[in-house]
C-alpha cells in the first residue's frame, strides 16, 4: 500500500510545505566553485577533511571530490542538546576521530553553523589536539542567532536567512535529509 502523500500526486521531493531556497543546480556549482578555493589554497599540503555527523555528510562528499589534492577524511559525532531543544555549548563527543590530526592541516565540514556555541568548544577541543591549522567549511551561515560571533568560517556556501531549512543533510526529526535542494519548512509544526 502506498503512503497518503504518494497517492495524492505528492512526494517528498514536492512537498508542498517545503519553499525552494537553494536548487540542486545552485548547490552543485556552488561547490564546485569551494572545491576550486579549497584546491587553491592548500597547494602542497594534504588537508584532513572532518565531518561533523550526521547532517556534514552528503556536503562533504560532494566537496572532497571538487578538491583536486591528496586528502583524507574523518568524523566526529557531537552533541551539546541536552534537553534536545537548546543548546547547552557543553560538547559530547559521541564519536571521536579515528586517527591523530597533530601536525595536520584540518578543514571542519558542518552543515549549517547558527548560535556557533557547539562548533566553538569543538573547534577549542581539535586545536588542543596539536593541529597545524583548522579552517571551518560551512554548507550554511544562519549568522542571525549567532552567540559566538567570533567564529570564522572560512568557506561557506550559503547564508541563510534564520528560517527552519531541511535538505542536502539537514533534517527535521531525521527527515528531509535526501532532498537534493535546500528548502525552507513553511510550518514547521507540520515537517
Amino acid at each position: 500500500m502506498q503512503p497518503e502523500t504518494q497517492m495524492a500526486g505528492t512526494t517528498e521531493f514536492s512537498n508542498t510545505n517545503l519553499e525552494v531556497l537553494y536548487s540542486e543546480n545552485q548547490i552543485s556549482q556552488r561547490i564546485v566553485e569551494l572545491g576550486q578555493e579549497i584546491t587553491a589554497d592548500y597547494v602542497n599540503k594534504e588537508p584532513v577533511l572532518v565531518g561533523v555527523l550526521k547532517g556534514s555528510c552528503i556536503f562533504m562528499a560532494d566537496l572532497m571530490r571538487q578538491i583536486d589534492l591528496p586528502i583524507t577524511i574523518d568524523f566526529m559525532a557531537v552533541s551539546s542538546y541536552k534537553d534536545g531543544t537548546r543548546s547547552t555549548g557543553d560538547v559530547e563527543i559521541l564519536k571521536d576521530l579515528s586517527n591523530p590530526i597533530r601536525d595536520k592541516h584540518v578543514i571542519v565540514v558542518e552543515d549549517i553553523v547558527d548560535t556557533g556555541l557547539t562548533l566553538s568548544r569543538l573547534l577549542d577541543i581539535l586545536e588542543s589536539r596539536g593541529a597545524a591549522s583548522i579552517r571551518l567549511a560551512s554548507f550554511l551561515d544562519k549568522p542571525e542567532p549567532r552567540i559566538k560571533t567570533e567564529l570564522k568560517i572560512d568557506y561557506t556556501g550559503f547564508v541563510v536567512p534564520n528560517k527552519f531549512v531541511v535538505g542536502y543533510g539537514l533534517d527535521a526529526a531525521g527527515r528531509y535529509r535526501n532532498l537534493p535542494f535546500i528548502a525552507v519548512v513553511r510550518d514547521p509544526s507540520a515537517a
